[in-house]
């Protein structure tokens, strides 16, 4: 039987559960139809490039299917039916990966990764501070701000007016 990866975007406002009842669903349609689901993968809540149906985000959901044409065209009828689903694209496919897909992938490294405290103030290759672009503080505030200010400040000092009071 021919394979296919069917993925489609749920509006936003439609609850986790619901989306995984209406993948379920779908699996079990695409089942009676004499195929088979091979893998379900959730994306999760993303943001969508444009409006669709005036919604800026959707649940991404995949499916990977083992089914004859007649299961397919079931399921795309379905899909179009619903109104919780803003799009659907069903591709044929020359073979399904087992391991999860890119976007499972990448979800999963930015889970890994540490919190906000490690992504600002760590210091590059070169000991350089990644918030000003690579550049220094230093280099931020014209070469020396730090010094430069010191300066300022010890001639706005009391010091210096007793000095010029004398003179």
């Amino acid at each position: 039987m021919p394979l296919y990866e069917s993925t489609f975007i749920v509006r936003q406002d439609v609850p986790s559960q619901q989306v995984e009842a209406l993948a379920a669903t779908l699996g079990q349609l695409v089942t009676e139809q004499g195929g088979t689901v091979i893998k379900t993968e959730q994306w999760g809540l993303k943001s969508l490039s444009y409006r669709v149906k005036k919604n800026r985000k959707g649940h991404y959901v995949m499916l990977g299917l083992e089914a004859p044409a007649a299961a397919v065209s079931e399921l795309e009828r379905n899909l179009r039916i619903n109104e919780d689903v803003l799009r659907y694209l069903t591709v044929r496919v020359e073979k399904l990966d087992a391991q999860p897909s890119a976007m499972l992938q990448a979800k999963h490294g930015r889970e890994e990764r540490h919190g906000r405290d490690d992504r600002f103030g760590r210091e590059d290759r070169f000991g350089r501070d990644d918030r000003f672009g690579g550049r220094g503080r230093e280099d931020r505030f014209g070469g020396r701000g730090r010094e430069r200010r010191e300066e300022n400040a010890e001639a706005a000092s009391p010091a210096a007016d007793e000095k010029g009071e004398s003179a």
